[in-house]
Formats: C-alpha cells, structure tokens, sequence
C-alpha cells in the first residue's frame, strides 16, 4: 500500500506538519510529542523484556 504513495519528500512532510498543527493547535503539540515519546519508549522497552525472556527459556 506504502508503495503508491512514494517517498516523502521536504513538502509534503511541511503539508503534514501544518495540517497537524491546524487539527491539535501549536500549544498541544509538546504535550503530544511527548506521549509519542512516552509510547515509543514503554514499547522499546517491552521489546527488550521479551527478548530476555525468550533467552531466559532458551538456557
């Protein structure tokens, strides 16, 4: 599906920001990119607990 769209590029990643800025408001986006960073984090970190367990069982 992701091939259809192509690669994006400087303007259109610019066309995304704005529309984001337009639906959450320039005092919101902080507080959401800190979630994201939050969200990414617990799932890196999960990630790394299961591959521990899965080493624990393979000793």
């Amino acid at each position: 599906m992701f091939a259809l769209i192509g690669p994006l590029g400087l303007p259109e990643l610019l066309i995304i920001l704005f529309i984001i800025i337009l639906v959450f408001g320039a005092s919101r986006l902080p507080e959401l990119g800190k979630g994201i960073g939050k969200g990414i984090k617990n799932f890196k970190d999960a990630n790394k607990e299961g591959l521990n367990d899965t080493k624990k069982l393979d000793q």
